[in-house]
């Protein structure tokens, strides 16, 4: 699938301090079970949509997924310390609710692993992991 949404697509905050999401935005954060591609121009919102995404997978009570079983790729190395970022300041302040710790804390645990990363690190480490391997 394929989400592309224009620019301005984040409608900004509301008073409690909540990223206001378009209904396309929505639709990206809560789709399940299936791969998604979003596509937008800069300063539309994607880290913010990708990162409610991957919250609402860590968390999702009816089939949970760990950081570590996901690959999240983005187009810079600063984005995906960004994103690595804001995922985890999201399990900290759910971890300060008290809800789900022990899944919670396991995800902290798991963020280095994570594979958030560029395309080309991506590539590179499937590379060097099965390269050698599959050599005659």
């Amino acid at each position: 699938m394929k989400l592309i949404y224009g620019r301005n697509g984040v409608s900004g905050m509301a008073g409690n301090n909540k990223m206001q999401f378009t209904d396309e935005q929505r639709k990206a954060i809560q789709l399940k079970k299936r791969n998604l591609l979003v596509s937008a121009s800069a300063g539309t919102g994607k880290t913010a949509v990708l990162t409610e995404r991957i919250m609402e997978l860590l968390l999702d009570s009816d089939n949970r997924t760990d950081i570590d079983e996901m690959v999240i790729v983005t187009f810079t190395r600063a984005a995906a310390a960004e994103m690595r970022g804001r995922i985890e300041e999201k399990l900290n302040e759910r971890l300060s609710l008290g809800k789900n710790t022990e899944h919670i804390k396991k995800q902290i645990a798991l963020l280095p692993h994570a594979q958030i990363t560029t395309i080309d690190s991506l590539c590179l480490n499937i590379l060097r992991e099965y390269f050698l391997y599959n050599r005659p």
